[in-house]
């Protein structure tokens, strides 16, 4: 789990980003703040559409283990911590994909827009990274769910 810098309307706003081990997005998220209640929605979002993870890599930003603490305490459960900037290096890779692509653009001149369009981007990585299999008794494939959801 980690966060990044995304420009709109000229100021920064965090983008969060939670990746497994095996380089697979599992959630993310745009919020004008870095604090624990950014941490802590990010967090409940991620695991509600996912299974609950026994322990989280972070780096040393206060925000996000004061988030996890406040997980653990209002859902009784024991997700451990782990903060190392070093190990929480596939998420700072998978950053660079998504960077890559925004920065030419300069930034954002709306938060909603910036929103819709980072989900988007999101969608295309996780389709190239191959993580939307479709089974056999689906008639569209991947790139045709895209363009309905486009649509």
């Amino acid at each position: 789990m980690d966060e990044t810098y995304i420009k709109v309307k000229g100021e920064w706003k965090y983008f969060y980003r939670a990746v497994d081990k095996a380089g697979n997005t599992i959630d993310f998220l745009l919020t004008a703040k870095r604090d624990k209640k950014a941490a802590l929605r990010f967090l409940n979002k991620a695991i509600g559409a996912n299974v609950k993870p026994g322990l989280i890599n972070i780096d040393k930003s206060g925000a996000n283990n004061a988030g996890i603490a406040a997980y653990n305490k209002e859902n009784n459960t024991r997700i451990k911590i782990r903060q190392c900037k070093y190990l929480n290096n596939i998420v700072e890779q998978d950053h660079r994909f998504i960077k890559r692509i925004t920065r030419p653009m300069l930034g954002f001149k709306n938060f909603w827009c910036a929103q819709a369009t980072l989900a988007g981007i999101e969608l295309m990585r996780m389709l190239k990274k191959g993580q939307m299999r479709y089974s056999s008794g689906s008639d569209k494939t991947p790139a045709e769910w895209f363009y309905s959801l486009a649509a």
